[in-house]
């Protein structure tokens, strides 16, 4: 099997991409939808492009922390942040809201979120897919197949709240 290096799943949200992206632009809130992030660490509270954090994960019993850097923040549209371990870069995930609706009274958004391996070629891709797999126990040829797994529960948990939310 050929190594997916970017993975992408969408759900429609009977939500406005407002509330949508409301939902996925504060780290903070993140752990309430992915099934890897327990936590997060994030100093002040605006969250803009240049806002850094820390996600700490866990899969069964492993633990482990990488470091995030927001890129991409656009109320209504798009959120995304970049993912590095010990400064070596990992990952891009993102997450593109696009409002499929016209009537404002039945309000309709496609959410995607998106995921990016960075870890191609070179020493520190070598050092950070072999640190990937000794953390999480995920080698990195199966990373895309986990991670498109993890989308779908956390677009479904989102989906869920974001109806909820505007009823």
């Amino acid at each position: 099997m050929e190594r997916e290096w970017v993975v992408e799943e969408s759900v429609v949200v009977e939500a406005d991409a407002r509330t949508v992206y409301a939902a996925v632009a504060d780290p903070r809130r993140m752990r309430e939808w992915s099934p890897e992030l327990f936590a997060t660490w994030i100093r002040g509270r605006k969250i803009a492009p240049g806002t850094k954090f820390v996600g700490f994960n866990r899969i069964g019993r492993r633990v482990w922390f990488t470091t995030c850097e927001v890129t991409v923040a656009v109320p209504g549209e798009a959120f995304a942040f970049r993912v590095s371990t010990f400064g070596m870069p990992v990952a891009i995930w993102g997450y593109r809201i696009e409002d499929i609706a016209g009537d404002p009274d039945a309000p309709r958004t496609r959410l995607t979120e998106y995921w990016e391996d960075l870890r191609r070629g070179g020493r520190s891709a070598a050092v950070t897919s072999l640190l990937g797999k000794v953390f999480t126990g995920v080698p990195a040829e199966r990373r895309a197949a986990v991670n498109r797994e993890s989308m779908r529960a956390t677009l479904a948990r989102i989906a869920k709240a974001a109806e909820i939310g505007r009823r």
